[in-house]
């Protein structure tokens, strides 16, 4: 199978903590089962209990969580060359990981010493966020009563808690704004709407709905929502104050987009990988029938895929280390790492994803009518990007508009 460009070999974890290759080749080496268990993962909506003690036994969970905690606080581009390999052998999979595992960076920017001691306490975080806001909650002494439910919950299924966004009020009714409540697993319940044939792909992400029924969330675990325009100006973040590391920074527009986009390279590789086996395997599907190693066509094709695989992966993993480099620059010079700077990072980030969408496109439609079939490799890779096309951060227009008018001092709006 073709190697991506970012996944060295690299020699086997011989104890203690692995590095962040090591931690790829992790997940390079999960690969055929996962791809072996799509299927169920479909059916079940997310990935399976023995996936999930794989996952531990690898410490992909603690790549992003402080040191101070158990953590591993590695880069985000070593947890997102994770990722890319997870979504290789299924995005679906690759999308609920990221999406449960990646908040532990916004817990770990936001949040304050007292919170993250007790989310990140018992070594694991988990933990789907919804931003959109939904639900209600009343201000009522230490803390809040918090009830709604919150759809699209990636990353749900072995979740430790939740992050939702709900608009707040005091005990006598008087609007607070929007807050983000980390709630423990106990305090909501998973809906059974996700998996099977309910969406078109990206069945296996575990993208439940949630629902809160009058709970109470201390206050320690409560914050203002504003994870796009805040300011770092000397001080930074609550996290960057208790950690002293520019990954928890908190700028977010950059880091969500690159998560997905993560998924879609993943994709990507999956789509070519499959292709690579069907240009080894089959004849062309016109006349003259040759072998496809023979067929000039198949050549293009394939190399085209290639080049599409490798531009992706190397713009997305570009951004995202140019980004930790404009928090380093904070640190080294007090320079604002300003929003404006996160969302063109966030539009170099679309760009990636435009290439593997349209390796996989490319692959799916030259690769013969047999790979459209129901239940073959290439027809699932081709539901799970067209699911990610309907994700409103994959309506790329709405988001470069929005870049546009923020750059001409207008609000910013998405």
């Amino acid at each position: 199978m073709t190697r991506s460009l970012s996944s060295p070999v690299v020699p086997v974890c011989t104890g203690g903590e692995p590095t962040p290759d090591e931690l790829v080749a992790r997940a390079a080496d999960l690969r055929p089962r996962l791809r072996k268990l799509q299927g169920d993962h479909e059916q079940l909506g997310g990935y399976s209990e023995e996936i999930h003690q794989e996952f531990l036994d690898a410490g992909f969970y603690r790549i992003l969580q402080p040191r101070k905690y158990g953590g591993y606080e590695y880069g985000l581009d070593d947890f997102l060359r994770v990722g890319i390999e997870i979504s290789r052998g299924d995005p679906g999979v690759g999308w609920s990981f990221i999406l449960g595992a990646g908040h532990a960076f916004h817990v770990a920017s936001f949040y304050c010493e007292q919170a993250q001691e007790e989310l990140f306490g018992n070594g694991t975080f988990i933990a789907p966020s919804r931003t959109i806001p939904n639900g209600k909650a009343v201000e009522e002494d230490g803390g809040y009563r918090l009830s709604g439910t919150w759809d699209y919950c990636s990353g749900s299924m072995w979740s430790t808690h939740a992050l939702v966004v709900a608009p707040t009020f005091t005990a006598v009714g008087e609007a607070v704004g929007l807050k983000m409540f980390a709630v423990p697993r106990n305090d909501y319940r998973i809906l059974d709407d996700w998996g099977g044939d309910r969406t078109i792909g990206l069945r296996a992400s575990s993208s439940n709905s949630v629902q809160v029924e009058d709970a109470f969330v201390a206050a320690h675990l409560v914050i203002h929502y504003d994870f796009r325009e805040h300011v770092l100006g000397s001080e930074g973040t609550p996290g960057y104050q208790l950690h002293k590391n520019p990954l928890y920074l908190g700028r977010t527009m950059t880091f969500f987009n690159a998560e997905l986009v993560a998924t879609q390279v993943g994709a990507a590789w999956a789509a070519l990988d499959e292709f690579e086996e069907l240009m080894e395997a089959r004849p062309s599907s016109f006349p003259p029938r040759m072998p496809r190693l023979e067929s000039p066509e198949y050549h293009k094709w394939f190399g085209q895929l290639l080049a599409l695989a490798d531009s992706s992966e190397t713009m997305l993993l570009a951004s995202v280390r140019q980004y930790v480099e404009l928090g380093h620059r904070w640190v080294a010079t007090g320079e604002e790492f300003t929003p404006e700077q996160d969302g063109r990072l966030r539009a170099v980030v679309q760009q990636a994803a435009r290439l593997a969408n349209d390796a996989v496109e490319l692959a799916f439609t030259t690769a013969g009518s047999s790979a459209a079939k129901s239940g073959s490799p290439m027809e699932k890779y081709y539901r799970d990007v067209a699911m990610y096309k309907t994700h409103i951060a994959a309506q790329w227009d709405v988001t470069f508009g929005s870049l546009s008018r923020f750059h001409f001092g207008q609000p910013l709006t998405f």
